[in-house]
């Protein structure tokens, strides 16, 4: 009977072990070289417990991913866990009940202590309950420079974005694109919203995207924002490529003096074996104001009328916000970490910059943090539309965009 009793209890914790593993389907858009290594590391971890990542990328950027994403979750078919920016994308989701509360985990992991700046995670929150994980913080407040470039054009390499400007025409006579943008609508419209930063200050800023001030949108002082970004999409009509990492491509080549893009370029530099501060410089704030954006990616889990699915992606999400997990994938991805208590000494000139700033509090969050998923499409819409039609004037994007504004919840 002893003997008995023991292989029944070995056969049903075999069973419940068996039971207990899951294959978890994640979906996500990071598809470049830098991105594909830095996802490497959230899957490696998660295979080396007893559960399995099924990998979902889905090609062509986050604007076109959100709209495959959202169409699973509604029409039924959900994965089990997905990329989103940490802000309000999954706000309809959360509300119409399909997202599965993280907040006891949370709670247990003293996520509300570790999590800087504390915003990521009131990102995430929506009625005092927590329902996605934030995993990084991907600041657009860069622009990156080609050392060989300017140095093939016989220019410094510029310290700000005034110096850039004044260094277009040298590149331009030496065959190079001044300014790299790919064609993706959301290039055009990242490259819109640091300007407005650099060129508007941070108040102004402020008062058009958190306080949705349709004055100010139409004001004289963003007059001169819409006026810059007319004068950077003429350095940029030379870039012919679609993907942004195409355009990173570029600028990592020589054949482009600059991209304004996010510190996600940073994982492209890498796979590439550049140094920062020898192959490439990196200009927060463009060099005129030293700030960063505390956008990112969070990882929210769709609801499963499964226990043990439900288990696993808990499990997940404790992973993907544990110090080792975040050290690994931040380290490649080229993005800052979400906890304030772990070690980044093996960080690169331009990451230091950007968790220098950090420390310092000189933040603003991001535009999707303030701005709903579809005054974000209609901006995209307007931004795209100035960048590539010269025959757009400034004046004429500026009213379109107050209008916007006028109208954004």
């Amino acid at each position: 009977m002893k003997l008995h009793s023991a292989l029944m209890a070995a056969t049903a914790l075999v069973g419940a072990s068996a039971v207990s593993a899951a294959e978890l389907e994640v979906t996500h858009w990071w598809t470049s070289g830098g991105e594909a290594a830095a996802v490497a590391e959230f899957a490696n971890a998660f295979n080396a417990t007893e559960h399995t990542w099924v990998d979902g990328a889905i090609a062509g950027g986050g604007g076109t991913a959100r709209g495959a994403i959202v169409s699973r979750i509604i029409g039924g078919d959900p994965m089990h866990a997905t990329q989103l920016n940490h802000g309000r994308q999954a706000e309809e989701l959360i509300e119409a009940g399909l997202m599965l509360d993280l907040s006891d985990i949370a709670e247990e992991g003293g996520w509300r202590d570790i999590v800087n700046p504390v915003g990521l995670l009131d990102s995430c929150t929506v009625d005092g309950k927590i329902y996605c994980v934030p995993v990084n913080i991907h600041s657009w407040q860069w622009i990156w420079l080609s050392h060989k470039a300017f140095a093939d054009a016989g220019v410094d390499v510029p310290a700000n974005w005034d110096e850039f400007v004044a260094a277009a025409p040298a590149l331009e006579a030496a065959g190079k694109v001044p300014l790299a943008v790919g064609q993706q609508s959301w290039q055009s419209s990242g490259a819109f919203g640091v300007l407005n930063v650099a060129i508007g200050g941070v108040d102004l800023w402020t008062k058009i995207n958190v306080e949705k001030d349709a004055e100010a949108a139409a004001g004289p002082e963003m007059a001169k924002v819409f006026e810059a970004v007319g004068n950077a999409r003429k350095f940029s009509q030379g870039t012919n490529v679609g993907d942004w990492n195409l355009a990173t491509a570029m600028v990592i080549n020589g054949e482009a003096g600059g991209q304004i893009m996010g510190d996600w370029a940073q994982g492209e530099f890498a796979v590439a074996e550049q140094v920062a501060g020898e192959d490439y410089s990196c200009l927060p704030g463009l060099g005129v104001n030293e700030i960063i954006s505390t956008g990112g990616d969070a990882f929210y889990f769709p609801k499963q009328d499964d226990p043990a699915i439900e288990a696993a992606q808990k499990e997940l999400a404790k992973l993907l916000i544990s110090p080792e997990v975040q050290v690994g994938f931040n380290l490649k991805k080229g993005s800052l970490p979400v906890r304030g208590d772990i070690d980044l000494s093996a960080a690169n000139d331009c990451m230091k910059k950007g968790l220098e700033i950090l420390a310092s509090g000189n933040i603003l969050p991001d535009g999707n943090q303030v701005l709903s998923s579809d005054t974000t499409s209609q901006i995209e819409d307007v931004m795209v539309e100035f960048w590539n039609d010269l025959s757009v004037t400034p004046a004429q994007a500026q009213a379109s965009y107050a209008a916007i504004i006028a109208d954004a919840d």
